[in-house]
C-alpha cells in the first residue's frame, strides 16, 4: 500500500484510543540469500498494553551483500527513508491526537530501531556510534539490540 494509506491506518489506530501511550517504531533488517539480499522495513505503531498495528516494506537487491557495514548502512538508510516520510506536519497530526489527553497520561514517541548491538561479541558494535548519530540527527529516538525489536525480530521474520 502507498505510504499515504499507511499513515491513514496509523491515524485511525490512534484515534480509536486517543488517550493511549503510543510508540511509532521503524526498523529494517536484511538477510543474504544465494543470489540476492532481502531488506524488510517494519513500521509499527504500538499502544502500550492495548495492541499494535504494523506493516512491512520489502526491497530485494539482486546480489549477495557480504560486507556487513554496507548492509547495516543500507538497512539504516531504508529506515531513514521511511522516517523522513513522517514530515513535521504528519508528526504534528499524530501528536495532536494525544495532545488533549496529555494530563490523563497520553504519550507519543517515535523510535528508529537499528539492528546492531554494543555487546563485546557483537560484530556490529563498531558501527553503533555512527548509526545512532544518524538516526538521532533525524529527531528520532534510537534503539539498538536488545531494544530494537522491530528490526531484530519483527522485520527479521520476513527476511527468510
Amino acid at each position: 500500500m502507498p505510504f499515504e494509506q499507511v499513515f491513514e491506518r496509523i491515524v485511525t489506530f490512534m484515534k480509536i484510543n486517543p488517550n493511549g501511550n503510543y510508540r511509532l517504531m521503524v526498523g529494517t533488517d536484511s538477510q543474504v540469500h544465494k543470489s540476492r539480499t532481502i531488506f524488510i522495513t517494519g513500521i509499527v505503531i504500538e499502544n502500550k498494553g492495548s495492541g499494535v498495528w504494523a506493516c512491512i516494506r520489502k526491497l530485494i537487491v539482486p546480489r549477495k551483500m557480504t560486507h556487513l557495514h554496507e548492509r547495516i548502512s543500507l538497512e539504516l538508510s531504508l529506515t531513514e527513508e521511511i522516517v523522513s516520510l513522517f514530515t513535521e506536519e504528519r508528526k504534528s497530526e499524530l501528536i495532536n491526537i494525544v495532545l488533549p489527553y496529555l494530563y490523563q497520561g497520553a504519550t507519543f514517541t517515535m523510535e528508529g530501531h537499528i539492528d546492531i548491538g554494543a555487546g563485546k561479541r557483537n560484530k556490529t558494535r563498531e558501527f553503533v556510534k555512527e548509526m545512532v548519530t544518524r538516526i538521532e540527527s533525524m529527531g528520532v529516538e534510537p534503539k539498538i539490540k536488545p531494544n530494537a525489536f522491530v528490526a531484530s525480530s519483527y522485520a527479521n521474520r520476513y527476511t527468510k
